[in-house]
């Protein structure tokens, strides 16, 4: 699809351009974190211990006397790292095997795609758990840890739209040309599974920060006194009486851009589709 034209289909979905915009404050937020914010993420005042939304604590500050601002800014840096990193680990792994399945067939794509069902076969919350809990958690664990189980979908993905494309006649005809696989995979059969990987891999990062968030909160992900929402909310459980804004804008903060990553990869899907199917703009 020419680039005016997708941009044109993306800019008529009013709910894509939020999407979009609650993505693009997000990653400049996160970039620029150690500017904006008010105070040390890490570092507390005891004597400034749960105070509330004020001047000097915009959104308060939680049982250790850290600014929460400053600590839901600091944590959108590591959810874009988790949910970039980790969708990336996805994305390799899913295309090359999804590409490798759907190309060959017989036996290759039924080991690949047994392996596939066993990984969808178990709760991917529960996976994530049950592999994050048999190592030393740490950051890098939970990137490769989200990125393992999330390639089943995306290889699935991608071997559909190859089984599709690999019996047209342009491919049939560099075959017949006698070009070699690598050739017809990388020049005829990717840019095909490209518009579908990419609306996937978008969904997938919202859903990679909710796992990262959800490994965090039981202690999982991200150790402290790192700043994640997953472990604010976790932290302000047990305040939501007294300090209710320690739990609560890590909370929104994450409802908010996975909301905005799903809006947007829905804009992707429609604005994508050849044969303009998407909903009305």
């Amino acid at each position: 699809m020419p680039a005016p034209l997708f941009w044109t289909r993306l800019a008529r979905d009013p709910w894509a351009r939020f999407g979009l915009g609650v993505v693009g404050v997000l990653a400049v937020l996160a970039l620029l974190a150690p500017a904006l914010a008010p105070g040390d993420p890490v570092r507390g005042d005891l004597a400034a211990s749960l105070r509330p939304p004020s001047h000097a604590f915009p959104f308060g500050s939680d049982a250790q006397g850290r600014d929460v601002l400053s600590r839901v800014l600091y944590g959108a840096r590591l959810s874009l790292a988790v949910g970039l990193i980790s969708q990336s680990i996805a994305l390799l792994l899913g295309l090359t095997l999804g590409l490798i399945a759907g190309f060959y067939g017989r036996w290759i794509d039924g080991v690949i795609m047994r392996v596939a069902d066993v990984t969808l076969a178990f709760p991917s919350l529960l996976l994530l758990i049950a592999i994050a809990a048999a190592v030393k958690p740490s950051l890098p664990v939970v990137f490769v840890v989200i990125g393992i189980v999330g390639w089943a979908g995306m290889a699935r993905i991608v071997r559909g739209q190859v089984l599709l494309a690999r019996g047209l006649e342009y491919v049939q005809a560099a075959r017949a040309l006698g070009a070699s696989d690598t050739r017809i995979i990388t020049r005829h059969l990717l840019p095909n599974v490209i518009a579908p990987v990419i609306v996937a891999a978008t969904l997938g990062v919202g859903g990679a920060i909710m796992a990262e968030a959800a490994l965090s909160f039981i202690g999982l992900g991200a150790q402290p006194p790192t700043p994640s929402w997953g472990a604010m909310v976790a932290e302000g459980r047990d305040l939501l009486r007294v300090a209710p804004w320690v739990s609560i804008a890590p909370g929104v903060a994450i409802g908010l851009v996975v909301l905005g990553l799903n809006l947007l990869g829905d804009g992707l899907r429609d604005a994508l589709d050849v044969h303009g199917l998407g909903r009305p703009a």
